[in-house]
This record gives structure tokens, C-alpha cells and sequence, in this order.
């Protein structure tokens, strides 16, 4: 995600902090300052601090229960709204699903546990409706919060734990891309819930859920319909096959001149023998031209290690580094590695333009 720093790092994972979420910091500060001075301030932010850290021990437990299956999870953001952990992939079997989707609420169970039993605190109706009042004890207040997540992630509603399991159940019935579509349906109805609840209560924190729950339904149900077309459909299909390449040897001005004549926006840089070098794209290229001038060579300013697919290969094998971001374009190449193609993310988001036409 754009604007989000690392802070620190748990095994294989990165966990990091939104702009946003210190905004969110910094507007309870604010609000508990004006209200009971700079002690309220700082007791309003611990506490956020204590309930975030619990998110994160909730996301970690997702990260947990997928590695038993093979799956890393390089990053988990922390955003105002709560957790965001990234698979690597997603769990092929709906009872791994399951099990990753479930570990996350039951750490949240094990922690309101601990915090009842081990330290002795009782969760009164006055710490489940009130969790923002200081005057109720905080260990208490913590544990409210931890009984709310728990009940809130398992909500059947996509994305959200309880959606995740609705999904995977659906699945043993459905193929995954139904699946997906049925929750994801139940999880923007759910957004349009919380919005109204949110909009007559006037809490805009449950109308930014709403928000949040509506986007990644529909991102997620959108994307697992973009893998099952990627797995139906060969590269040779939706390569870029018509385009301008340029030699290594050329320099940053003819690319410059190549990029006015022709509708490119990157440029395959190949060898005497057709073989893929790497790829110039626009902003390398002004870049190259802002610091090193026009008579710079393409392969100073180009992207080097490209990933390449052969032509007769389905395009799911070149949507992977594209979703990561790992390149700006996937190369195909023939049996004897020469280059004949390219796809960019622009050439699959047109693929399920059309699809989506012909659909309707």
C-alpha cells in the first residue's frame, strides 16, 4: 500500500504502520487532550496502541495458520479500520481457508481469555458499550474490544474472517469463482448495513468499514475472476504482438524519438540474437534523460531482470508479477527464447473488459 512504513518485523513478516493510522493516533490525542488534558492524551493513545497491538496479534495468527499450508505473508498494514494481512496466495482447499480465516479471531479469544482469567478483570455491559470511557478500568476496556473483534470478523460477510469461512464453505459446493461472487455479494449488502447504521448513529469510523468492506469485496471478487480467466486463456492470446523494440545499443534519444512516433509506453530492449535484455518504460526514460542526458545508453536506464513466459504458456503464469509489481511487463518468448510478445497489466485489464462485455 502506498504511504505505509515498516516499523518492524515479525519472522518473515513486515508489519507496517499507514499514514492514515497516525493521523488517527493523532486525532484521538487531540480529542482526549481537550478533554481531560495532556495525562487523558496519553492514556487515549495507550490504549489505541493496546488495541492495535492486539490487531496485529490477530493478523499474525492469520500468518501463522497459513504457513502450516506453504504460504508467506510478506506484509501486514496497519490502518485505521484494523489489519490488512497479504498472503503470498490464498489457500487452494476450502478447510485450509477455514482454518486460516478461524486463527485470527481465536488468538482474539485466547487474549480476552488471559486477560479475564490470568489477570482477574471482569467485562461488564459497561465495558462492552463503552469502550472509550476512560473511567472504565483498562484491562477491562481490552477485553471488551477483543470480544467485539472476535463477534465483528465473524460477521459472513466478505472480507471479513466470518466471510472468508462462508467462501470456503460455498466452495465445496460451487467452483471458487461462484463462491467468491455470493460472498462477495453478502459482504457489499453488509457494507451498505454498516453505512446506514453508520450514517443514523453518526459514527464515521463504522461509515469508513462500510467503505473498506465495499471496496475489497468487490477488489477481491473482481480479482478471483481475473485469475480464473488467466488460467483459461494462453499468453499468445493477449500479448502485445505489433510493437517497436529497441537495440542495446541505442541511446536514451531514440528512445525518446521511438516513444513520439509510436503509442508505447515501454520499450523491449533486445540483443543481436532477439533475446529479451530488459524494458525501457516512460518514466525510466525521463528519468534517464533528467540525469544522465540523451546520449546515455537504453540499458543504463532500463528495468533489467524481466520475467519471461513462453507463448504457448497460460497467462496466469505471467499475471503473478504483475500483481506483485515485481516488473512493468512479462516478455514471451518462442522455443528458441526469442522475444515475440510482451503483456503489460493495461493488456489483462482489457482481456476482462471484453469478457465482461461478451458476459452481458
Amino acid at each position: 500500500m502506498q504511504w505505509s512504513y515498516p516499523i518492524l518485523r515479525v519472522g518473515g513478516t513486515e508489519i507496517r504502520i499507514h499514514l492514515t493510522f497516525l493521523l488517527l493516533l493523532a486525532w484521538i490525542g487531540i480529542a482526549y487532550f481537550q478533554e481531560g488534558g495532556t495525562s487523558a492524551a496519553i492514556k487515549g493513545v495507550g490504549f489505541i496502541g493496546a488495541v492495535f497491538a492486539c490487531v496485529v496479534l490477530h493478523e499474525l495468527g492469520h500468518a501463522a495458520a497459513a504457513s502450516r499450508y506453504g504460504i508467506r505473508t510478506p506484509k501486514i498494514t496497519l490502518l485505521p479500520i484494523g489489519g490488512v494481512a497479504e498472503l503470498e496466495r490464498l489457500p487452494e482447499k476450502p478447510s485450509e481457508e477455514i482454518v486460516v480465516a478461524l486463527a485470527g479471531p481465536l488468538v482474539n479469544v485466547v487474549i480476552a481469555f488471559l486477560l479475564v482469567v490470568a489477570l482477574g478483570t471482569t467485562v461488564g455491559l459497561d465495558a462492552l458499550t463503552s469502550m472509550d470511557n476512560p473511567h472504565v478500568a483498562f484491562v477491562a476496556r481490552l477485553a471488551a474490544v477483543n470480544i467485539w473483534l472476535v463477534l465483528f470478523n465473524l460477521i459472513p460477510a466478505f472480507p471479513m474472517d466470518g466471510g472468508r469461512v462462508l467462501r470456503a464453505l460455498l466452495a465445496t459446493r460451487y467452483n471458487r469463482v461462484r463462491a467468491t461472487e455470493i460472498a462477495g455479494t453478502v459482504g457489499q449488502f453488509a457494507a451498505f448495513a454498516f453505512g446506514f447504521i453508520g450514517l443514523v448513529a453518526g459514527n464515521v469510523l463504522l461509515i469508513f468499514v462500510a467503505i473498506f468492506v465495499y471496496l475489497a469485496a468487490t477488489a477481491e471478487t473482481q480479482a478471483m475472476g481475473l485469475e480464473a480467466a488467466a488460467r483459461a486463456v494462453n499468453v499468445r492470446d493477449v500479448m502485445i504482438s505489433r510493437f517497436e523494440s529497441l537495440p542495446a545499443t541505442a541511446t536514451l534519444d531514440e528512445a525518446a524519438q521511438a516513444l513520439l512516433r509510436t503509442t508505447q509506453h515501454e520499450f523491449p530492449i533486445v540483443d543481436g540474437d532477439g533475446k529479451l535484455r530488459g524494458v525501457l518504460t516512460r518514466d525510466g526514460l525521463v528519468a534517464g534523460l533528467q540525469q544522465r542526458g540523451g546520449q546515455t545508453p537504453v540499458i543504463e536506464a532500463m528495468a533489467a531482470n524481466i520475467p519471461v513466459v513462453h507463448d504457448y504458456e497460460k497467462l496466469i503464469k505471467a499475471l503473478e508479477p504483475l500483481k506483485k509489481g515485481a516488473a512493468p511487463a512479462v516478455g514471451v518468448v518462442d522455443a528458441k527464447g526469442r522475444l515475440v510478445g510482451y503483456i503489460i497489466i493495461e493488456n489483462i485489464g482489457e482481456l476482462m473488459l471484453l469478457r465482461s462485455a461478451v458476459a452481458s
